[in-house]
This record gives structure tokens, sequence and C-alpha cells, in this order.
């Protein structure tokens, strides 16, 4: 199994090493909110309680050894260890920060990447948060179900997809053109975009290969 060291935390390394010779902080007033020990990937599995001066105290360590890093949260596992949350980069540590690990944390009974699981959790985004605005809706039956899809016009998995999708029934599908995979993808984009039926343009196109018309608008 291989792991990747993430640029921030090679920097530090590079930088100075662990930092361990340092002064160990005071301990933690035991006062303080309790609060729950399950980790982002694990719901309702944690069955032990830390109290936020524990969890700060972690956090603060963490950023005496590695100087320069902002930690966004600290979380205590259902394992016995400490999860770190550096943005999206998740790492493991123990309570007095005297080694980290970087890498996938397998639940040996169940076979499950937790790592993997927490950082999904933590990368989701509320369909509410979407911008809407900028993709193309199209409304099927009574649309009451809700689907978002990001597709490149020269994908051909995408093109697949929308075959599929034809044949579904009350939905409301909210298309995001995404150009990255050909030089002309952003011109299809544009034709489609500044077309007079977005959502017949852009079938015709991924379904029947219809290329879109040249059109022009403020994009």
């Amino acid at each position: 199994m291989s792991f990747r060291i993430s640029a921030a935390l090679a920097a530090c390394f590079l930088a100075g090493g662990l930092g361990l010779a340092a002064p160990a902080l005071a301990q933690a007033p035991a006062q303080g909110k309790v609060v729950s020990t399950d980790s982002v990937g694990q719901p309702g599995k944690g069955e032990k309680s830390v109290s936020t001066a524990q969890l700060d105290a972690v956090k603060e360590r963490f950023e005496q050894r590695f100087n320069g890093m902002d930690v966004t949260a600290v979380r205590l596992t259902p394992y016995g260890i400490f999860e770190v949350q550096l943005g999206m980069d998740l790492l493991y540590t123990d309570e007095k920060v005297t080694w980290v690990m970087e890498g996938p944390l397998i639940d040996a009974m169940t076979r499950r990447d937790v790592t993997r699981e927490a950082q999904e959790k933590l990368s989701a985004v509320s369909f509410d948060e979407l911008p809407l605005d900028l993709a193309i809706k199209q409304v099927k039956g009574t649309g009451a179900k809700k689907v978002a899809i990001f597709e490149d016009p020269n994908c051909g998995y995408c093109k697949q997809l929308r075959k599929t999708m034809e044949d579904l029934t009350d939905v409301t599908v909210y298309t995001f053109m995404y150009p990255i995979l050909s030089p002309d993808s952003k011109d299809k984009v544009r034709d489609v975009w500044c077309s007079k039926d977005q959502g017949k343009t852009w079938d015709d196109w991924m379904v029947r290969n219809k290329k879109p018309a040249t059109a022009n608008c403020d994009v």
C-alpha cells in the first residue's frame, strides 16, 4: 500500500522535522464542553467523550510541532486516535502529538477506508448551495426529483449517461457544462449556452451527435 505525503506536511518536515524537542504544553484543564468523538466518516460509532479543552490542546500541540500549519478541526476517533483536519486533508495523531500518520485508515473488521469516507463527507456540497442559474435546467414530468450532473461536450462516458437518462420521468435535471477535455469544448459549450433551447441543443449533441450551430452571447 503506498502513502502520499501532502505538500504542506512535507514542507514542515523539511523545514525542521517534527520538532519533538519543543517544550511540552501544560496539561489542559479537565473542564470544558463534552462533545461527540465520532470522526467525520464514522457517524454513530463513538462511545467515549472528550472535552473541547482536550481537542484544543491537541490542536495547539500540532500547530506547535508543525509551525505555520493551520488546523481546521480535531476529532477523537472511535479507534482511540485523533483525526486532524487540515483543510481537505486528514492526518492522525496521538494526544501528545508524538507521532503523525498520513494515509488511508482502514477498518480491518469491515475493510472500509474510513479516511476516504471522511474526505467525501467533507467535500460534499449541499444541493441548495449549487449555482443552479449556471446550469441547463430540464424538467421531465412533475420534476419532483432533482439531480445535478457535470458534463464535458467531448466526454464519451457523459454521452452514455445522457442516453440512459432519456427514460427518466418526474425529474428535474440541472446540467453544468464543464469544458476541460478538448480544445473545442469551450466553443461547443458557448454554442449550446447561447442557443434558443439549451436543453434540446445539448441533448441533440450528446445523444444524437448533432453539432450545435455557432452562436454568440454574453457568457
